[in-house]
């Protein structure tokens, strides 16, 4: 993603705190869909800016994770993952969002995060397209579509 830049720089992603590593997976997932948004040829800022949250808020991200769980998508190494993401301890909730969901992006944060930081670009790859396809799905189910 970045290219010529180290990403972890000497920090093992499995030792990083699950906060920090949700900070760099919110931030890489983020970017994915800002892409994602540009190329289904929306350009006016306030479309780009409705598209993008539709993406990556809360609640569509729990549901992501936790489609994820229910279709045994994860490996016993990311559930571990996802487990220590949703267990994190943080001391600021949103308003517009309930804890539980919160909880569930958070760990979704945190699986992008220690993927990106690892450096298993498939695997990240493979998951954030999975979780773009998901709310497109989500997204053209409300519509009607």
């Amino acid at each position: 993603m970045f290219v010529g830049e180290e990403r972890s720089m000497g920090v093992n992603a499995k030792q990083l705190n699950s906060l920090a590593l949700a900070y760099i997976g919110d931030s890489v997932y983020e970017l994915y869909v800002r892409n994602h948004v540009i190329l289904t040829g929306k350009v006016k800022p306030n479309q780009l800016h409705h598209k993008t949250v539709q993406y990556v808020s809360g609640v569509g991200q729990a549901k992501v994770i936790h489609a994820w769980i229910e279709e045994e998508l994860l490996t016993e190494e990311e559930a571990a993952i996802v487990r220590r993401g949703r267990n994190a301890k943080s001391h600021t909730i949103p308003k517009n969002i309930s804890v539980a969901d919160y909880r569930y992006a958070t760990a979704f944060e945190t699986l992008i995060g220690y993927h990106y930081l690892e450096g298993n670009d498939s695997r990240l790859n493979e998951l954030m397209q999975l979780a773009v396809t998901y709310i497109d799905e989500q997204i053209a189910e409300k519509e009607g579509k």
